[in-house]
């Protein structure tokens, strides 16, 4: 393996009955992306249950030579400073990776609308800076992933400049989603361009405007184009697929398995 990591994201999983099916099961989700040919995982916090504990996470993912690559963060960061309960998310998220040398914060926002975006987006700006400032004293290193619901205040290419442009940079990076980078009306190496300085972790998802996502390799997103570009800029990290099409609601393993297929063929060759 070259500078660049293959990964898959817990999400694909989470699309079953919105988590039900697979509440508390990060343990087969480990076993799955190992079987898939991965070599990393990307939890979400809110989502781990009894895998918050870093012993019994650690025991898994070392049997089956899986790397904890990030774990991803996802609150509301609606108002100008974080809440009781947002900081108190984000200090366990800290404390676990701190027993996980190495593994990344990959802070999301939860979508809840576009009214007051203006303020909104710099509340937003504001939350992410400072919870990647606590967890940069700890050496943890820390991205910011834009979405792209309706309902998001990181969607277009004009929030991407508010809210990119005002990240501390000597404490958080950049995830660019290239789903949602297309899906929010934007050219993908275009984007990632001109935000090359703030790349250090990556999301591979795959869209075809019928209306949004596509299984992996059948949508209109060129990944190996993508992935040759990052190999030229020196990218040094993870790509990790979170794959939301809509064939992960009822099969999310036989979707992992197809990534993994596809990132073995089509990308690993360019990384490697």
């Amino acid at each position: 393996m070259g500078k660049i990591s293959l990964g898959a994201e817990v999400y694909t999983w989470f699309m079953s009955e919105g988590g039900k099916t697979y509440e508390n099961q990060l343990g087969h989700m480990i076993e799955m992306v190992a079987k898939s040919g991965f070599s990393g995982i990307e939890p979400m916090h809110f989502w781990m249950g009894d895998w918050n504990d870093p012993v019994k996470l650690a025991e898994k993912l070392d049997k089956h030579n899986i790397k904890l690559a990030s774990i991803a963060l996802a609150l509301d960061w609606n108002s100008p400073l974080e809440t009781e309960d947002e900081r108190r998310q984000a200090d366990d998220a800290i404390e676990l990776i701190k027993q996980f040398p190495g593994t990344l914060l990959c802070t999301v926002q939860m979508p809840s609308g576009r009214h007051d975006l203006e303020q909104r987006r710099l509340n937003l700006v504001a939350n992410v800076n400072a919870v990647s400032k606590r967890a940069a004293d700890f050496g943890i290193k820390c991205s910011f992933h834009p979405n792209s619901p309706e309902i998001s205040t990181n969607r277009t290419a004009e929030d991407y400049d508010v809210i990119l442009n005002g990240l501390d940079s000597s404490v958080t990076g950049w995830t660019p989603d290239v789903g949602h980078i297309r899906n929010g009306g934007m050219d993908i190496l275009e984007k990632m361009e001109e935000f090359k300085s703030l790349i250090n972790h990556v999301h591979y998802k795959d869209w075809d405007g019928e209306p949004e996502w596509a299984l992996m390799g059948k949508g209109k997103i060129n990944f190996e184009e993508i992935t040759k570009w990052l190999v030229d800029e020196n990218y040094e990290g993870w790509i990790l697929c979170e794959d939301e099409a809509d064939d992960a609601i009822g099969d999310p393993d036989g979707v992992i398995l197809h990534d993994g297929k596809y990132c073995q063929e089509k990308l690993l060759p360019i990384i490697s």
